[in-house]
């Protein structure tokens, strides 16, 4: 794989160095497609409006309330509510069902388009039945990625979703564009997931691609099947792109004409003179059996390389997760390995949008046929990713050489990527096809002493591991070819009988259906002149996961309930954070009634005495975090909301990982700063923002100031490229502020 970090353009359908020109940047596939849903008319900026929405029942009840609280009247496009996360109805009680209800009401109410629980996973259905070339689609959650299929598909949070339902634009500037350019062909045994696991391990750690949206094309990207695209695409995600589009052709075309929806068909291919930032040339026929490590996707490499020196890489990957995990727990992956050498996996899970796709699990099974998973430690657990896909592995067999071979084959449910099902006991070692293995993602505790060892890894080779007893194999060890072809029938009746289609039927008068645990959003306060923030938590870790800000797992239920889903904020890495934040929280409450604790009196008169006095009445007083980079992973909006209604106030960061979890931040009324002085913000530390508002609304630079130990000092303190509307949102104190302030 070679990375060229300067620009190419194509020259005879072939990418060649080049100078950029406007005109060549406006022939990427990627600006076509942005540029015919633009609204607006600003140089380098797009106000995006996309064809439709989507959103599973982790987020869509705190979008729609949202969304109503800013004066939403019914859905201005189609927004698909399906039903994958919080589908485990005895966790919790009677709440996950209730939000289910509770969605398919607003379906009703605002037309949408709802899809019942265990029908289809949010991504295989957007890609049955949404997709379309040169479309766009918004979703609230992060590996919303259509690309192969013509469509681009960006994840972000919920705040973002809302100002779509309320008319409003996704404003961006114009992203770099990355050509990845394929060619070869892969050997046998090599699946979607190698592919996409070696894309990730050469490109997240330097940011080569971050923010950007990655091309795909190349007589590579021609010689593969339609679902193996689907399962390379939606993991470009975990390299922190912005987005992604392939050049689409022939075999694109018999998809949508499979699905009965060929009008959704148009090629998109390589335009003569298009310019690209970036380039990634990537044969296919150099990809091995990949394998990444505990906790990360990017820590990858191939299965055939870590069988060589087995105790060297699970040696580095333990001390990677006990420096990750504070020392909290400590990971025994080493003692998976025999005295011959061997790997020992004790479970195995192909799963969700990347794992569940109809060609991963037939080829699975053609592994599988006539071999056993052997009744040992080792159990296999399949999870197709939609009823036609299940019903077509009926249909043609593959089913039941799976059963018969002693996997256990399950719902269409997204729960082994987040920590909701196939649970593995404390020090197991779990090999998947689902899209991320950060810490406690497979349902652990590592707060609470355990911790289970999850590496990524394609259907193929897991499916080898399982007829090899459990024992570390890679697919292409195999001297077979692993990937038969059997086509598939897709049978769109079993949507037409279950999903309810609301979309241009909003009904005015439909009551919206509320449980016990759906409750509204807390009102919050909109910024004065002055900001002072207390540091509640300092985070030096390389990067903090949006699953360390707010868990995953069982605390999905909890989604609806603001207040109660708060109190699992930062609980599996700083499991105080939750306290000190309620303690600020109620200092505030109490300044407001005019009673000041001895400690704000002190930074107070400090801070005055240091030349920097201000009213303790009028300044906007909150809690804060410094973390080194936060932010990667999910784009649930929960990680930025939760440390909100806790009195967060702003974070403080010396890179966000996403700009998903950014624009969050700034939904939610939290000023995103960045520094390079976060040594400076100690946990207890104060900061003053001297002009915090007038900074935001005059594009000024801050004054800001840290008490440490008594003393003030000068702090260095951005928050980069903020747009007029970001800035009148965090000044209003959140979106649902900001509308409230335009209805006015």
């Amino acid at each position: 794989m070679e990375k060229i970090n300067s620009g190419v353009i194509i020259r005879n359908g072939k990418p060649v160095k080049g100078e950029k020109t406007e005109e060549g940047r406006k022939k990427t596939i990627a600006y076509r497609i942005m540029s015919a849903h633009d609204t607006g008319h600003e140089e380098g900026m797009f106000h995006i409006r996309f064809d439709s929405l989507t959103s599973h029942d982790i987020t869509y009840v705190g979008i729609i309330q949202t969304a109503r609280a800013s004066g939403m009247k019914k859905f201005p496009m189609p927004y698909v509510l399906t039903n994958c996360h919080n589908t485990l109805c005895a966790v919790g009680g009677t709440i996950n069902e209730d939000d289910h209800q509770f969605a398919l009401s607003a379906a009703h109410k605002y037309g949408g388009i709802y899809v019942p629980p265990c029908l289809a996973v949010i991504h295989s259905y957007n890609r049955e039945m949404m997709s379309g070339c040169g479309r766009m689609i918004l979703g609230s959650d992060s590996h919303t990625r259509y690309g192969a299929l013509g469509t681009m598909g960006i994840g972000e949070g919920g705040g973002e979703l809302a100002k779509q339902l309320v008319g409003q634009t996704y404003d961006i500037a114009r992203p770099e564009v990355v050509l990845v350019y394929l060619t070869g062909k892969v050997r046998p045994g090599i699946g979607p997931h190698d592919v996409a696991l070696a894309l990730v391990g050469a490109t997240y750690a330097d940011g080569f691609v971050k923010n950007r949206v990655m091309e795909f094309a190349g007589p590579g990207a021609a010689s593969l099947s339609q679902d193996f695209r689907n399962g390379i695409d939606v993991m470009t995600t975990e390299t922190t792109c912005l987005s992604s589009i392939w050049t689409t052709d022939e075999t694109t075309h018999a998809y949508f004409k499979d699905h009965g929806r060929e009008d959704a068909y148009r090629q998109l291919s390589l335009e003569e003179g298009a310019y690209y930032d970036r380039c990634i040339m990537l044969d296919l026929s150099a990809i091995d059996s990949m394998i990444a490590l505990p906790m990360h996707p990017s820590f990858a490499l191939s299965i055939k390389e870590l069988k060589k020196d087995p105790l060297k890489y699970l040696s580095e990957a333990e001390e990677r997760a006990d420096r990750q995990l504070n020392g909290k727990v400590e990971m025994h992956l080493k003692d998976h390995v025999d005295e011959k050498g061997q790997i020992h996996i004790d479970q195995g899970v192909i799963a969700g949008c990347s794992g569940g796709i109809y060609e991963n699990i037939v080829a699975a099974a053609h592994i599988l046929e006539g071999a056993s998973t052997g009744n040992g430690e080792f159990r296999l657990s399949v999870y197709p990713d939609s009823q036609p896909v299940y019903k077509a592995l009926v249909d043609n067999g593959t089913i039941s050489t799976l059963v018969s071979a002693g996997a256990v084959v399950r719902e269409a449910f997204c729960g082994p990527c987040f920590g909701a099902g196939d649970t593995p006991a404390n020090h197991e070692f779990s090999i998947r096809h689902t899209t991320r293995n950060f810490p406690n993602r497979e349902g652990s505790k590592p707060n609470e002493g355990q911790i289970a060892g999850v590496a990524l890894m394609d259907a193929r080779s897991i499916a080898a591991t399982a007829a090899n007893g459990g024992i570390l194999t890679g697919a292409d060890e195999l001297a077979e070819d692993t990937q038969p072809i059997v086509p598939m029938h897709f049978d769109s009746s079993i949507y037409a009988k279950r999903v309810y289609d609301g979309w241009g039927r909003a009904d005015e008068s439909y009551a919206l259906r509320f449980g016990p645990n759906i409750k509204d959003w807390p009102e919050q306060p909109s910024l004065s002149d002055a900001l002072l923030v207390k540091i509640v938590s300092h985070i030096d870790d390389p990067v903090t996961t949006t699953d360390e800000l707010i868990p995953s797992g069982e605390t999905s239920s909890y989604r609806s309930n603001p207040l109660r889903l708060a109190e699992f904020t930062l609980s599996r890495r700083d499991p105080v954070y939750v306290s000190e934040a309620k303690h600020v929280q109620k200092e505030d409450r109490d300044r407001k009634e005019g009673r000041y604790s001895e400690e704000l009196k002190q930074v107070c008169e400090a801070f005055k005495a240091a030349g920097h006095a201000f009213d303790p009445s009028l300044v906007n007083f909150g809690s804060a975090i410094y973390a080194n980079k936060p932010g990667d992973g999910s784009a649930r909006e929960q990680a930025a909301s939760c440390q909100r209604v806790l009195g967060g106030a702003a974070n403080f960061a010396h890179e966000y990982a996403t700009k998903r979890y950014r624009s969050n931040c700034i939904n939610w009324g939290m000023i995103p700063f960045v520094t390079e002085e976060g040594e400076k913000l100690a946990k207890g530390s104060y900061v003053l923002i001297v002009n915090a508002k007038q900074a935001l609304e005059e594009d000024r630079p801050y004054e800001a100031y840290v008490l440490k130990d008594g003393k003030a000092e000068a702090l260095h303190i951005e928050t980069g490229a903020l747009t007029e509307e970001e800035r009148e949102i965090l000044v209003q104190g959140c979106l649902i502020n900001y509308y409230k302030s335009l209805k006015a």
